[in-house]
């Protein structure tokens, strides 16, 4: 609880024992008024002040000047009729209750948000002279070697140069499940090392790292307003002086008439106490203060997830998603190539992945070190020589003296050797060794672990269509698409191609049905950009797709995206709830307050009472653990 929480609460306790204890006591006149005066200040005096001021400004249609009207109002027919002064106190006290317990609301979403705003590391150890020294983050200049002691966050992006260590990284991803990294391994900024020492060369300034990042998505996300939101605030600017108006027309149009065209007696405390009543009922504060205050749990609740909503407006996107279209690699696939199999091979399967990484030994491409690595031993270069790489072919060496050829089937062909067709989906490496066909390796990009099920559980949380977008060969990108479970597949596209899909894909879609892009590298940003609403995959994807996205998944797990969709429903349910249940309550209530039905304690309910009971709903959107 804040300083500021505690003094209210001061000021709440000491009203309500004032306003009990007068009760009891045998005053009246204008000594009784005095003693109650006490307390209302007490518990009114900053409502007073800020209605001043707002009509000072001349902004004085808000809830503090609803607030003042109906209090200074209900005391003063009081002290004229010498009645009960508690009614008055009991508006302003229950108010202020409501008005707590509506910060204590902010409050508890805030210290989540604060929870992911510990990532922010306070310096790096920089290695000067022999010494560790600290140094402020952002004047850590890329190619610098940090180290990162046990307990400490991990500062700045980069990659592993000496040691090992288990990385803790919750305060990103939402998972609490611990993760290894060794050298050689790429360190994003916000983990917490756990164990060993690590030495990390930065590959990106403070500023551009993921910690950074992230801070910035979640500190601005407040300011994108959704439509809900922009319909509240236009909805209070007409409202509160409509009431107002309606109000000042209760209590004096009706004794007029009664006076004037019917000759009877004017009642004008009736009527002002009716008008009063009618005022505090029509306080907007619940829908006011708990439709953002639910957005604000939304996003708090998503961010301690590992999801980052850029603004609340994209939470309602969200929740209206039907069409989810995906990239293929590093997306569904974890863009990793392995070798699957060795099919018709004439010699020992090892010896010919031996002929293959001996060839491939000169090459970075992924396909080469997925080779190096299926042949898991250390390459003697000395044993290759005359290697030449054929352009969109493959590569010939001599291997020990042996011609040894690696690559499609055009590398065959202008080779004049006969190859064998492959019927199984993935990247096929066709060898010939000694001028003779060996037989072909095939080489496929591993499905992550989760994308079958983050299917099943996306057609569960309502989407209609899924479809995927990929760069890769047909036969591939069908395969993963069969696999999977995907309902539609267009491939071998290049940027624009994917903006041209989703394009019809749009066109084609329902007017209030949303279409979701999901993707990772810089070639998709037009496309996270054209779709209703981008999700980039944020832990390894590039900065251009984190950049064009409104949502990103800090673990590029896709599972993470029927979450959010679920996370989205539940925050946008939550605001309807609020919406109608103010509004209902409220029109309820001021028409019984107009006929006379309703007296104030009734009018205390229908304001603090219902906004209570909006703030406490509005919370709910903050407990997403078990969607």
């Amino acid at each position: 609880m804040t300083k500021k929480q505690k003094k209210m609460l001061a000021r709440i306790l000491i009203a309500a024992a004032l306003m009990i204890g007068f009760h009891f006591l045998p005053f009246s006149g204008y000594v009784r008024f005095v003693l109650y005066l006490i307390p209302y200040l007490v518990i009114g005096y900053d409502i007073l002040i800020k209605a001043a001021k707002g009509i000072k400004n001349r902004q004085p249609f808000d809830e503090c000047l609803l607030m003042a009207v109906a209090t200074i109002g209900a005391m003063a027919i009081a002290v004229y009729e010498d009645g009960d002064y508690t009614e008055a106190i009991a508006v302003m006290l229950f108010y202020q209750v409501g008005e707590w317990f509506q910060s204590y609301a902010v409050g508890k979403s805030r210290r989540n948000i604060s929870d992911l705003m510990d990532i922010r590391p306070d310096y790096a150890n920089v290695e000067i002279d022999g010494k560790l020294e600290q140094v402020d983050p952002d004047e850590v200049e890329i190619g610098t070697e940090i180290v990162v002691q046990p307990g400490e966050k991990v500062p700045i992006d980069g990659i592993i140069t000496e040691g090992s260590s288990t990385l803790n990284t919750s305060a990103l991803t939402g998972e609490s499940l611990p993760r290894d990294a060794a050298e050689g391994d790429e360190i994003i900024s916000g983990c917490i090392n756990m164990t060993g020492v690590l030495k990390i060369r930065t590959t990106k300034e403070f500023g551009e790292s993921t910690v950074s990042k992230i801070l910035d998505l979640v500190e601005n996300a407040s300011s994108r307003k959704s439509k809900s939101e922009e319909f509240i605030t236009k909805f209070a600017r007409i409202y509160t002086p409509a009431v107002v108006y309606s109000a000042i027309a209760l209590a004096v149009l009706p004794p007029l008439v009664r006076m004037i065209g019917m000759g009877a007696a004017a009642e004008w405390g009736t009527w002002i106490y009716r008008a009063l009543t009618f005022l505090v009922i029509s306080c907007p504060c619940a829908l006011v203060i708990s439709i953002p205050l639910s957005f604000f749990a939304g996003l708090g609740g998503a961010s301690n997830a590992g999801v980052l909503v850029k603004g609340s407006n994209y939470m309602e996107t969200l929740s209206q998603t039907k069409c989810v279209v995906f990239d293929k690699t590093g997306t569904l696939t974890q863009g990793v190539f392995e070798v699957n199999a060795v099919h018709h091979n004439k010699m020992d399967q090892k010896k010919l992945l031996e002929y293959a990484a001996l060839a491939e030994s000169a090459s970075s491409h992924p396909i080469s070190r997925s080779i190096q690595k299926a042949y898991g031993q250390e390459i003697d270069r000395s044993r290759v020589s005359d290697i030449q790489e054929i352009s969109g072919n493959g590569v010939t060496a001599l291997v020990d003296g042996i011609a040894v050829a690696a690559g499609n089937s055009k590398l065959m062909d202008r080779l004049g050797i006969p190859w064998i067709d492959c019927h199984h989906a993935g990247t096929i490496i066709h060898m010939a060794v000694d001028g003779e066909y060996a037989g072909h390796i095939v080489i496929s990009d591993i499905e992550k672990p989760h994308a079958k099920e983050a299917v099943k559980a996306l057609r569960a949380a309502g989407i209609e269509k899924l479809v995927m977008l990929t760069g890769d060969s047909r036969k591939v990108a069908e395969h993963v698409a069969a696999d999977l479970g995907i309902d539609e597949v267009h491939a071998e596209l290049l940027p624009a191609d994917k903006v041209e899909e989703v394009e019809k894909l749009l066109a084609k879609k329902p007017q209030k049905a949303k279409l979701a892009f999901v993707g990772d590298g810089i070639n998709d940003a037009p496309v996270l950009s054209r779709a209703d609403i981008g999700i980039a995959m944020g832990a390894m994807g590039s900065d251009a797709a984190i950049e064009a996205a409104d949502i990103v998944l800090m673990d590029d797990d896709p599972l993470k995206i029927a979450k959010a969709i679920r996370i989205s429903k539940k925050c946008i349910r939550i605001v309807y709830e609020n919406i109608w249940f103010a509004i209902g309550i409220k029109l309820i209530c001021l028409v019984l307050g107009a006929v006379g039905i309703a007296n104030m304690w009734l009018a205390i309910f229908a304001d603090v009472g219902v906004m209570i009971i909006a703030v406490l709903n509005a919370i709910r959107a903050l407990f997403v653990k078990n969607l």
